[in-house]
């Protein structure tokens, strides 16, 4: 019945597209690719590779709460189209607004949730590499954002609660003790329902398009945030029992609501265009970001902040299209386009910030167009360099900048809470200490960075490395810093001073360093040659490399 179903809306022209299709992944996906070629905006040109269809996920935890609810909007004259299966046959359903909410079901007896959690970090570049790691010793693995990044050993293979405590105690017999099993126990599971027309549908996917091609999407609850989306939209299940509605987004289209959020709309040209340029490799050097869950890239700082056309602006729209197609490259692969607000003066090398194999473009900068620092004959790793440097507030392209130097005191009782907080987190048994003795810079990079931070407490010693010391501590705006203490009466230890500039990784690009380069005239190529230095800007083509897996094979292209 469900193949006859799917012959007859196949069409002569689309044969081979349905079949392919077909092979992949059935009837669903047939008809929600039918769909989707049939509503959405532009569907009868073929795309070309500039314009590649992404899938972001803008809502990545709907069903997190029992109030979760998305109003859904067409816009005027237009009109909404659901699809979604009811009894294991297609359905269509239309309407000019509808609501997505949760319904809370009580299961008919608890489920039980487990997985084995390898490692925790902060970014994906540094769980990527520890799931290479892994890997290499024979291990399957998963990469997983349940809300910080994680390694997971691979469900499929550690399937039942005898594996996975066969393989926590082999790890615990070779002296591993980051591994813990993640037990949850669940007598309800969400349910996701469409209410259109005064009808409620209960269903665990539903695709969503318009005729023109535009979705206003608006929170029902908490900030009631309203965007507007171009392509269309797909609410599916995730990893984490909950749901997520993923915008299926051109590229070129995807970039109208990042540029703007990003880099401003006042820049100058050159700046935007700057911004537009790595936004576009960024995304497609990403793509592999949220496989576990079957989308490519989230909506927020853990990849790019993206926010629909909400913002759109005629200026970063000018950027976006004397950019179009135009990606950096490093001998012919997508270089990892990373940037933040300000870097200090100085830009982190790869290796000083997350784990994997280095990148040659992405290296220690002096941010400056002269030489207030010559870092090859002053190496920062010396602590009296790096003082004297951190205490340099002119000739620096951040310059006057508000987080360029900052300084921060952190009383003794909110690190005590930050770092018991962390190390409950990550299932450390130190997470019972009273309180923190001392902290000690105990390694630092030739470019300043505090790769190794030790944390005396009266349990033992915690040992802090690169960008965890920014979940493990909220103090610093960055790792480039170091340390005053702060005593009491007595010299008693009430808490320490953070002494340092910059806010964020501070790898790649400045974007408040840009600001200042492009005010002095300089073009987006030299920008980018600047803080990628060796890089080259190329038409996105099928001879590029998107990136490589662990053991080397390249993709995309």
């Amino acid at each position: 019945m469900q193949r006859d179903y799917c012959d007859r809306v196949s069409s002569r022209l689309l044969v081979p597209f349905i079949q392919s299709l077909r092979s992949q992944k059935g009837c669903w996906a047939t008809l929600s690719a039918i769909f989707l070629l049939g509503l959405s905006a532009g569907s009868s040109v073929a795309a070309d590779r500039k314009d590649i269809t992404l899938q972001v996920g803008v809502e990545q935890r709907f069903g997190s709460k029992p109030t979760d609810a998305l109003a859904l909007q067409a816009q005027s004259g237009d009109r909404l189209t659901f699809l979604f299966e009811t009894e294991g046959k297609p359905q269509t359903v239309t309407g000019t607004s509808a609501t997505l909410d949760v319904v809370q079901q009580p299961l008919p007896e608890p489920a039980l949730q487990e997985r084995v959690v390898l490692t925790t970090h902060r970014s994906f570049e540094s769980a990527e590499d520890s799931a290479s790691r892994w890997q290499a010793q024979g291990i399957p693995v998963e990469v997983a954002q349940p809300e910080r990044w994680q390694v997971w050993a691979k469900r499929e293979t550690y399937s039942t609660p005898l594996l996975r405590r066969l393989l926590l105690q082999s790890l615990q017999e070779r002296g591993i003790q980051t591994a813990y099993i993640d037990t949850q126990v669940l007598p309800k599971q969400p349910r996701a329902s469409l209410v259109v027309n005064g009808y409620r549908y209960t269903r665990d996917r539903i695709e969503i398009a318009s005729g023109q091609g535009v979705i206003q999407v608006t929170q029902k609850s908490g900030d009631k945030n309203r965007h507007l989306y171009t392509g269309s939209l797909r609410l599916q299940p995730n990893t984490y029992g909950t749901y997520t509605l993923v915008n299926q987004v051109p590229l070129e289209a995807y970039l109208r609501g990042v540029v703007p959020y990003e880099i401003g709309t006042w820049a100058v040209q050159p700046v935007l265009e700057v911004q537009a340029i790595l936004a576009r490799t960024y995304a497609l050097r990403n793509l592999r970001r949220f496989a576990i869950d079957g989308y490519q890239l989230c909506a927020d700082t853990q990849c790019q902040v993206y926010n629909g056309i909400t913002g759109a602006h005629p200026a970063t729209d000018r950027a976006i299209a004397a950019t179009r197609g135009k990606v950096l490259t490093y001998n012919n692969e997508l270089v990892d386009a990373v940037y933040s607000s300000s870097t200090g003066g100085i830009t982190a090398p790869f290796n000083d910030v997350w784990s994997g194999a280095e990148r040659p473009y992405l290296k220690a900068v002096i941010d400056s167009v002269g030489t207030p620092w010559d870092l090859s004959r002053q190496s920062l790793a010396d602590e009296k360099n790096f003082r004297r440097f951190i205490s340099q507030t002119k000739g620096f392209n951040e310059a006057g900048g508000e987080l360029f130097r900052w300084r921060i005191e952190s009383p003794k009782e909110t690190l005590n809470r930050d770092l018991r907080r962390y190390l409950t987190t990550i299932k450390s048994p130190l997470a019972t200490f009273k309180t923190i003795q001392r902290l000690d810079v105990a390694q630092r990079s030739p470019a300043g960075r505090v790769l190794k931070l030790t944390v005396t407490t009266d349990a033992g010693k915690v040992e802090l490395a690169k960008d965890n010391i920014l979940v493990a501590l909220y103090a610093p705006n960055s790792t480039l810093f170091y340390l005053e203490p702060l005593y009491g009466m007595n010299r008693v230890l009430k808490g320490y001073t953070f002494i340092g500039g910059g806010f964020g990784h501070g790898v790649g690009l400045s974007q408040t360093g840009t600001y200042h380069l492009g005010k002095l005239g300089w073009s987006s190529d030299r920008i980018l040659s600047f803080y990628f230095p060796g890089t080259q800007l190329q038409p996105i083509n099928n001879t590029i490399t998107f990136w490589r897996d662990d053991r080397g094979k390249a993709s995309g292209g």
